[in-house]
């Protein structure tokens, strides 16, 4: 083999090694598959939310502040680990008193903002039924087209 066949070579080894690498820890990287995969038990989907709950949920937006104001779900609550001290006193109330199922989202898939939220939320406030809102704001962008 020639020596730019082996560069050749080399070069194709190493950008597939950056592609696979960029996709492993990209927070929007597409699936490489077409089934999607299955809930967590902390998960529901929108359909679940509409065919269970009729959308009448409690809608809490874990990511940051700055991201909030830009756009989210309508009348969903702010509660993210910048301000969660401050943030749960103002919706402890609602969240000691409420019978509807509270619906945690972040920014996406691989986003673990809303899986903390919810962890330390539940020693606190023990809710019957707290989810994460599987997809998060993406998930809720793309059902709105």
């Amino acid at each position: 083999m020639s020596a730019s066949v082996l560069q050749a070579a080399l070069l194709v080894v190493l950008a597939a090694g950056a592609a696979a690498i960029t996709h492993a820890v990209h927070p929007r990287a597409p699936a490489l598959y077409l089934s999607e995969a299955p809930l967590r038990e902390d998960e529901v989907s929108l359909k679940q939310i509409q065919e269970r709950w009729q959308g009448d949920v409690i809608w809490l937006d874990a990511r940051p502040q700055e991201v909030f104001e830009k756009g989210h779900i309508p009348e969903a609550r702010m509660l993210n680990e910048q301000g969660f001290q401050e943030q749960l006193l103002e919706l402890l109330d609602v969240l000691q008193t409420t019978d509807k199922p509270v619906i945690i989202y972040c920014g996406g898939e691989k986003c673990e903002a809303s899986r903390t939220i919810r962890e330390k939320l539940l020693p606190l406030v023990p809710l019957e039924h707290c989810y994460i809102l599987k997809g998060g704001w993406p998930a809720w962008q793309a059902a709105q087209k």
